[in-house]
């Protein structure tokens, strides 16, 4: 079983690998380094490590990712809104990843106990977090549903889709096009936490929302950095 910091310290060669591959990666800033995944066979690498690691959050990111010049340009957009998810929804623990954003919610700030029904109170952070992605249209979001192993696989896996189902529909709710949403469960085979421990299991039962350049970033970011 891989714990978190095993799967950040793969993305981080998958970064490294990537970058050595990419041109000019050595004249990048800080910022420009958090995105140099290069085009091409770099981009490809980080995908084959990205799966390999385990974790579909941080492999969509790096097989996603255009690198150069234009991955710096939609990095430093990842920055600001980051930094405007941080800011305005409670609840939410986000990530800057290469060129995207992982936002985590804990299962139990969102539903009741083996419940896939948005709790009252945790709609508002979402719609907050909606409230982020119509000010930055230009992406695509991936909800990725989690749970701890406790029960059946099957029973898992229903309850992750179900529990990813329910968070898109509320952020739907809020005018977003749901054709910018895909939705995955991945039931309890993703943990970053040890299922035989309690602190463990709570941190295995969430959900991801990454937030990733659509088709119209990229092309934007690879015309302003020519």
């Amino acid at each position: 079983m891989k714990t978190l910091k095993t799967k950040l310290a793969t993305y981080s060669i998958a970064l490294a690998m990537a970058g050595m591959l990419g041109a000019g990666c050595n004249s990048l800033t800080k910022t420009q380094k958090g995105a140099a995944i290069g085009a091409g066979g770099g981009g490809v690498v980080g995908a084959l490590i990205g799966k390999a690691a385990g974790n579909t959050a941080l492999g969509a990111i790096i097989g996603g990712a255009v690198g150069g010049t234009a991955g710096a340009l939609i990095g430093h957009k990842m920055d600001k809104q980051a930094a405007e998810i941080k800011q305005t929804v409670p609840g939410a623990t986000v990530t800057r990843a290469g060129e995207g954003i992982i936002v985590n919610f804990s299962s139990g700030i969102l539903f009741d106990t083996d419940k896939a029904d948005v709790k009252a109170v945790a709609q508002t952070n979402l719609q907050k977090l909606a409230a982020s992605l119509q000010n930055n249209p230009e992406t695509n979001i991936l909800i990725v549903g989690h749970t701890d192993n406790t029960g059946t696989a099957a029973h898992n896996m229903d309850l992750s889709i179900r529990r990813a189902e329910a968070v898109k529909s509320v952020i739907t709710a809020d005018n977003i096009n749901g054709s910018r949403l895909t939705v995955q469960g991945k039931g309890e085979t993703e943990p970053i936490g040890d299922n035989n421990t309690v602190d463990g299991r709570a941190q295995n039962r969430r959900v991801e929302i990454v937030i990733v350049a659509n088709d119209q970033m990229k092309t934007q970011a690879k015309t302003t950095g020519q």
